[in-house]
């Protein structure tokens, strides 16, 4: 995506490239399922299906909406600096098969089915946040009118030729504000709307399957690769590589500052701590990998993993229930990482831009200020709307007694886990009788 420049402009098609870009559209694609096992892991097992399906139902429902009008509002012709458009990509239908993405050296095609899986994995990230009790035709409603209204023209205003924050010069490598910043406002948004799991602050809400959860994290670890480097559209220039050695270093950081963070106020490393760790991690080196040395990186990752950790005991503090914490780790960890490029850039990676620390001044950060808060401002109060219609209209939530007796039955009419075959011999229905002996004694003892 490379907002901050672009490469020269190239007649050729390059293979290389090409296919580079293909393998980092795939390893994107991997990270929604990642992300259903990693928040499938978190969740009571009454609701481990329900939240694996609200992450796979996001690859149906944005895929169609991308292909029939998502990819020319985001990318195509400025309008206003707010919304693009191109009649000629509605459908896809008038798109060459060689025609390459301007100033690149890739195809439109590869270049937008790239961006797909950007797409894709957004609104995902938000269902963490409404484990237990959102209906499912609600939530895959939301999903296409959140992906219309607020993704689309967010990722239009960061990347696309013309969008406000584009021309502004606001750094954001691979999806601080665009993703992650609009996915974890959007989630504080829908959660103060619909309110708190039954239960909440009461009854235990315990991870029923750890495993599944470093398995998830594993997944969103190694996808995040194609994520972060593929976002510089090629690989000529180091810029890629540069990201790619960033995002190890970054989450490795974040990784050990949330665990030493746990150890020091809980008392222990937890396997939950060390994947919410990575994954804080990697949100916020997300945006700022292509601007940071190495050693940048560690700071943003060190950062990120201490302040997200702090921030995930704020929902009880506060009194909003969001489950698996997504505002604490995706909308904490993208404002961290997308402000500290303000403070990091070296000047020799995406662009020649400098932060504080490198002679820069402030010009940059407060320019990333600006990013920051108004993606934030605008994705919160949309997203809050468009639960509270939808909550009016079909009903957000499942009923109480539906939550209680788990989601997966009410909505799926299904469950995680058949144990139902799984026992030895049938369990003994009728009484032993005493031995005759003993029942005589007792007579003459009577």
């Amino acid at each position: 995506m490379a907002p901050a420049i672009t490469l020269a402009a190239e007649t050729e098609l390059s293979a290389a490239n090409t296919g580079f870009m293909l393998i980092c559209s795939a390893l994107v694609m991997l990270m929604t399922p990642g992300l259903a096992f990693f928040y499938g892991g978190m969740v009571r097992v009454k609701s481990t299906l329900n939240m694996l399906m609200m992450s796979f139902i996001s690859l149906g429902i944005v895929t169609i909406l991308w292909v029939l009008y998502g990819f020319s509002m985001a990318f195509g012709t400025d309008s206003g600096s707010i919304i693009g458009w191109n009649s000629d990509w509605v459908g896809l239908s008038d798109i060459g098969l060689t025609e390459l993405w301007d100033g690149y050296t890739i195809p439109v095609f590869v270049f937008l089915v790239f961006q797909l899986m950007f797409a894709i994995i957004t609104p995902a990230l938000i269902s963490g946040a409404l484990a237990d009790r959102v209906k499912f035709g609600a939530w895959a409603l939301f999903v296409a009118l959140w992906a219309t209204i607020v993704y689309f023209p967010v990722a239009h205003w960061v990347w696309g030729t013309g969008g406000w924050a584009f021309e502004l010069g606001v750094i954001d490598f691979a999806g601080g504000t665009a993703v992650h910043i609009n996915a974890g406002a959007a989630a504080l948004g829908v959660i103060l709307v619909i309110g708190k799991r039954v239960g909440f602050k009461r009854d235990p809400m315990r991870p029923h399957s750890l495993p599944l959860v470093m398995l998830g994290a594993g997944l969103l670890w190694f996808g995040w690769f194609g994520f972060n480097a593929g976002s510089w559209l090629g690989n000529d220039d180091g810029v890629g590589a540069l990201m790619f050695v960033n995002t190890q270093v970054a989450t490795a950081a974040a990784m050990l500052a949330w665990l030493l963070y746990e150890k020091i106020r809980h008392g222990a490393f937890t396997t939950l701590g060390a994947a919410s760790g990575a994954v804080a991690g990697l949100v916020a080196i997300t945006p700022a990998g292509g601007a940071v040395s190495p050693l940048g990186a560690i700071a943003v990752g060190a950062v990120a993993g201490l302040l997200c950790a702090m921030a995930v005991g704020l929902k009880y503090k506060l009194g909003y229930d969001d489950s698996l914490d997504v505002v604490g780790v995706h909308l904490v960890g993208g404002i961290v990482g997308s402000l500290l490029v303000g403070f990091l850039a070296t000047g020799k990676g995406q662009s020649d831009v400098e932060g504080l620390f490198y002679g820069g001044g402030l010009d940059q950060f407060w320019k990333q200020c600006a990013g920051v808060f108004a993606v934030l401002a605008y994705s919160l109060v949309v997203s809050a709307i468009l639960a509270f219609l939808i909550d009016k209209t079909m009903g957000m939530r499942v009923t109480e007694d539906e939550e209680v007796a788990g989601i997966d039955q009410a909505e799926h009419a299904e469950t995680a886990y058949d144990f139902s075959g799984a026992g030895g011999g049938a369990a003994r229905t009728t009484a032993v009788p005493a031995p005759a002996a003993d029942t005589a004694s007792k007579k003459v003892d009577a």
